[in-house]
């Protein structure tokens, strides 16, 4: 099941860029068809979960993906005002719109506070967006400079970090949010 998996993920994402779209979104659409309730038949079998198998190389690729995102980072703008100012209005932009996206909880009863700050640290795929915006484009170089990509990085640890307090305030300060 593994291979079958991984090999799936590997054609739609290849599917995805001939089309013009990022691998990203293949992959993505792949992840959607095989979500574990399509497998639950093998897992029946007692074969194991497609994310147990999974798990081993998960351990080990995500943690050398945030590496090397780090490693890319330009610390040496940290200091200027320009690059501070940037990552000051994209972390503003970042906040606002997931706090605006609290207008979308329609369920009674829900704190729409909480679920818009439980939204913020969505950085995973900014990460992503930004090393893929870091290679070279069609042989007309990078769409993003190393002042752009250290200024979303920037953006998803320092969203990262706001998130927790900012949840322990929108839950009331309660003593069970953890």
């Amino acid at each position: 099941m593994l291979a079958a998996g991984l090999g799936f993920c590997f054609f739609v994402s290849w599917a995805a860029t001939l089309i013009g779209m990022s691998a990203l979104v293949g992959a993505f659409a792949a992840g959607l068809v095989l979500e574990e309730a399509h497998s639950e038949i093998f897992v029946q079998r007692g074969e194991p979960a497609l994310s147990e198998l999974l798990q081993p190389m998960i351990s080990f690729l995500v943690p050398v993906f945030f590496v090397l995102v780090g490693f890319r980072a330009n610390l040496g703008a940290l200091g200027k005002p320009v690059f501070v100012a940037l990552s000051a209005g994209l972390t503003c932009a970042a906040i606002l719109g997931k706090l605006s996206c609290a207008a979308g909880v329609l369920e009674r009863g829900v704190n729409k506070l909480t679920v818009a700050v439980g939204m913020i640290p969505r950085g995973e795929v900014t990460l992503v967006f930004a090393a893929l915006g870091g290679v070279t484009a069609g042989g007309s170089g990078p769409l993003l400079d190393s002042r752009g990509y250290t200024a979303l990085v920037t953006v998803v640890v320092l969203t990262t970090l706001i998130t927790p307090p900012a949840l322990k305030w929108s839950l009331g300060g309660e003593r069970n949010v953890q």
